[in-house]
């Protein structure tokens, strides 16, 4: 297995729970110990460890991850919002086509398109979906 060159490692109150939500949209256990586990979802990859003090910068406070957002990339989107519906996960911004203006010094007219949505895993970190939609010019 190769590592991704930023691999974001969450603390969580309950590894079990974690894995149960992360499991419902398809990541995979590449491997695990006894409070950590390491997955990876169609090339992303994330680790997720039982709260403890190493390298605890601070309290941790509900919800976790306060001010960031991991965006994942997807092949086909709607699989996991059903997934997460199907297992009760409320979904935290439903999902939409978004269009973000990507503006260079030779194209000043170009927009990447994104479906996406966004969830929050049983600790409150934000995750948000998408789904490739192509570049258009306006």
């Amino acid at each position: 297995m190769k590592f991704n060159k930023l691999v974001p490692e969450l603390k969580v109150t309950n590894l079990k729970n974690s894995l149960d939500f992360y499991s419902c949209i398809g990541f995979k256990i590449e491997y695990q110990r006894d409070s950590f586990v390491f997955l990876s979802f169609q090339g992303s990859q994330i680790m997720l460890e039982k709260i403890n003090t190493n390298w605890s910068t601070g309290k941790l406070v509900r919800p976790f991850g306060r001010g960031i957002n991991f965006q994942i990339e997807v092949k086909k989107i709607r699989p996991l919002v059903e997934a997460l519906k199907k297992n009760k996960y409320s979904i935290f911004q439903k999902l939409k086509d978004n269009w973000y203006k990507i503006s260079g010094a030779n194209d000043k007219n170009k927009f990447v398109g994104c479906r996406e949505f966004l969830v929050q895993d049983p600790d409150g970190y934000l995750l948000r979906f998408s789904e490739s939609l192509g570049i258009k010019k306006s």
